[in-house]
């Protein structure tokens, strides 16, 4: 029992307020402290964990329209089988993944070992003072700098085989990561619908049909998310192929795929586009990679403010200022991962709000429907003229 005791400015008026709170309450609500840290530090031990899923089921979501349509369009008896459609769109894309990896891998590792072959010679090279290169550093006093650089380099060729270890061992995991996410978007696709019956049967009959309608509303955001981002992707690779091709850098169908896949992802994809593309264009000349790098960034600039904002303003329904904030606010919450689920997400919570000021009446259905995209504005007022 707490006792609050109130004094006014004259000395005979006296307010005393009595607080009575019961030892169950102030046990629940020690409990319900502890089991929310307990919560917190479960998830954020889980959180690779969380991730994977999470993406799973983006990915799953993403990836239901064309299972679908290719589930409709089997023939024979095993119409309508999501199994086999499943099945059928994982062979597609594993043979697209097995594709790329022996179009840039053999080249990588030939590369590679050519550099580290050519490594002695250019230090001899360096060395020799009757060389075009080795009379520039004897003419600008370099020796020193060169006989340390040498010894690095000397340093992490002796290191070589733990450098190599290192590496293999976070491509394993990298691996095991991809793969895990592979199968659980694979299991959610086929399972999906089970589990969308299963938790619309939990729902009173009055509300079924209000959440049909904000679940069709929410994954209609999804697909077009993916779709726009797609088309993203794919204008960046094809922008970018006939400077791959004028500048005779080499690989470009791959480099082509590799900015493709870049450019999924928002804001900061084409930065790893651009350093990879810029790096093998390093093996051409260093003017050509200057070019390209030149290129690439006019181009982000250009997609990042102008072509993103519009295009994914038209495929989810949201102002460009709205995606932009919403991506700029997911980079800084969740980092690469928060960046590419941010504009979806801010879709479904739009999506969710405009639900609910509807529900009070707040918003008109004709306003409703022409903010989720289910009709063009001016249409019911066009309708209503005619």
């Amino acid at each position: 029992m707490f006792k609050l005791q109130a004094k006014t400015d004259t000395p005979v008026l006296t307010e005393t307020v009595n607080l009575n709170i019961p030892s169950r309450v102030v046990v629940r609500v020690v409990l319900v402290v502890i089991a929310a840290m307990i919560a917190l530090a479960a998830i954020h031990q889980a959180s690779h964990a969380l991730v994977l899923i999470f993406t799973g089921f983006f990915l799953a979501l993403a990836l239901n329209g064309p299972v679908h349509w290719l589930a409709i369009r089997i023939p024979g008896k095993r119409r309508g089988s999501r199994v086999l459609a499943t099945a059928l769109s994982f062979f597609v894309v594993i043979l697209l993944l097995a594709a790329f990896l022996f179009s840039i891998v053999p080249p990588l590792v030939k590369q590679t070992s050519s550099f580290v072959s050519t490594v002695p010679d250019l230090v001899q090279d360096l060395r020799q003072p009757d060389s075009t290169v080795g009379k520039l550093v004897e003419r600008y006093h370099l020796e020193g700098q060169i006989d340390h650089a040498t010894q690095q380099v000397s340093s992490r060729l002796g290191n070589i085989g733990g450098a190599a270890l290192s590496s293999l061992s976070r491509i394993g995991s990298s691996l095991f990561s991809v793969l895990t996410i592979l199968v659980l978007t694979f299991m959610m696709l086929i399972e999906g619908p089970h589990w969308v019956r299963f938790f619309r049967e939990l729902l009173p009959h009055a509300h079924r049909s209000r959440a049909d309608r904000l679940a069709g509303d929410m994954y209609r955001v999804v697909k077009g998310y993916v779709n726009g981002q797609v088309v993203l992707a794919l204008i960046a690779s094809l922008m970018l192929l006939p400077a791959l091709l004028i500048l005779h850098i080499s690989y470009p169908a791959a480099l082509v795929v590799v900015v493709f896949i870049c450019g999924l992802i928002p804001l900061v994809g084409h930065t790893i586009g651009a350093i990879i593309v810029t790096i093998v264009a390093l093996f051409t000349s260093p003017w050509s990679a200057v070019i390209i790098l030149a290129y690439y960034i006019l181009y982000q600039q250009i997609e990042n403010y102008i072509i993103q904002p519009r295009i994914q303003a038209n495929s989810t329904n949201m102002s460009p200022l709205l995606v932009f904030m919403s991506v700029i606010i997911g980079v800084n919450f969740g980092g690469l991962f928060g960046g590419l689920v941010a504009i979806p997400v801010a879709g479904c919570i739009r999506i969710a709000v405009l639900d609910y000021l509807r529900g009070k009446r707040v918003i008109s259905e004709d306003a409703y429907a022409e903010s989720t995209g289910k009709r063009e504005p001016g249409e019911a007022a066009h309708g209503a003229g005619a």
